[in-house]
C-alpha cells in the first residue's frame, strides 16, 4: 500500500460522495451521540467560514430533529468569539441567521489572551529570556482560549462541543492540538475541502461564506493555503486518489509525516 492509500485509509475520504446522503449520515451521527451522552445538545463556534458554517447547519438538524422526536427541548448554541474587532464577523451572524439559530452567544477573546501573552512573557523572563510571544505563539493561545470558553459554557449548559476539523485540515495537521482540536465530536472529520463545499451548497451555507478564502483567523491577512504554501484542489485531489504535481504531492507527504504527533493518541509509558 502507498503512502497516499494509506492516509485516504487512515481518514476515511471517499473518492466522491452523494452530499444530501452524507448530511443525513451525519445529521444521524449527531443525533445518536447526543442521546447516548445523555447531554441536552451541541455547541458550536461559529468563525464566519465554511467549516463551521456546515458543522452549524448539521447540529441546527440534528437538534431540531431530536426536540420534535422526543417531544423535550434539545438546543444548538453558537458561539462567536472575536479577538477585539472581527472584520467579517457578519459572515458569522449570517451563518446564524441561515440556520434560525435560536441561541447565541458572543464571547470576545482579546483580554483572556493578552494576559495569558503577558503572564507567559513574565515567566520566560524568569529564565532570562526576554521576547514577546511569536505570532504562531500568540495564535495558539487564540485557538485553545477559545476552546477554554466553549466548554466553560457547554458544561453550564450539559452540551457536546462539536468540531469543524476535516480531513484536509487532518492530512497537514492544521489545527491547534488542545486548541481547535480538543473536541468532543467531529461530524466533517471523513469528508475533503471539496466535500466539505458541496455540503455547504446543499445546506445553503450564506454566499458571502462560501466564497470567501479558507482561514484560521489567528492573525490579519492569515490564510490556510498561503501558510501551508498547498492549495485545496491539490489537497482534495490527493485524498480522493487522483495524481497531483509531483512537487505538491510531496509537500503534502512531508507535512503529513511532520505532524503525526498532532494525530496520534498521547505516548505514554
Amino acid at each position: 500500500m502507498s503512502l497516499q492509500q494509506d492516509i485516504i485509509a487512515r481518514l476515511g475520504v471517499k473518492p466522491s460522495i452523494d452530499p444530501e446522503a452524507e448530511i443525513r449520515r451525519r445529521v444521524d451521527f449527531l443525533k445518536d451521540y447526543v442521546v447516548q451522552s445523555g447531554t441536552r445538545g451541541l455547541l458550536i463556534a461559529i468563525s464566519g467560514g465554511i467549516d463551521s458554517a456546515v458543522a452549524t447547519g448539521l447540529c441546527v438538524k440534528a437538534t431540531d430533529e431530536l426536540t420534535a422526536e422526543r417531544g423535550e427541548e434539545y438546543k444548538t448554541v453558537g458561539v462567536f468569539q472575536p479577538y477585539g474587532e472581527q472584520a467579517d464577523i457578519a459572515d458569522s451572524y449570517a451563518v446564524a441567521e441561515a440556520f434560525q439559530l435560536k441561541y447565541r452567544i458572543e464571547t470576545n477573546i482579546e483580554e483572556a489572551v493578552n494576559e495569558i501573552a503577558l503572564e507567559a512573557e513574565h515567566g520566560l523572563k524568569q529564565i532570562g529570556v526576554h521576547q514577546h510571544l511569536s505570532r504562531g505563539g500568540k495564535g495558539n493561545v487564540k485557538a485553545r482560549t477559545r476552546m477554554v470558553m466553549q466548554y466553560a459554557i457547554a458544561f453550564e449548559l450539559n452540551l457536546l462541543v462539536v468540531g469543524t476539523d476535516h480531513a484536509s485540515e487532518a492530512i497537514t495537521g492544521f489545527f491547534t492540538k488542545y486548541g481547535d482540536g480538543a473536541v468532543d465530536i467531529t461530524p466533517l472529520s471523513s469528508l475533503n475541502k471539496r466535500q466539505v463545499r458541496q455540503l455547504a451548497a446543499a445546506l445553503g451555507v450564506p454566499q458571502s461564506v462560501l466564497d470567501k478564502a479558507p482561514t484560521a483567523g489567528l492573525w490579519e491577512g492569515q490564510t490556510d493555503e498561503k501558510e501551508l504554501g498547498i492549495t485545496y484542489d491539490d489537497n482534495s485531489d490527493y485524498l480522493e486518489g487522483k495524481a497531483i504535481d509531483p512537487a505538491a504531492r510531496e509537500k503534502l507527504e512531508k507535512q503529513y509525516l511532520k505532524t503525526e504527533h498532532k494525530r496520534a493518541p498521547i505516548p505514554g509509558i
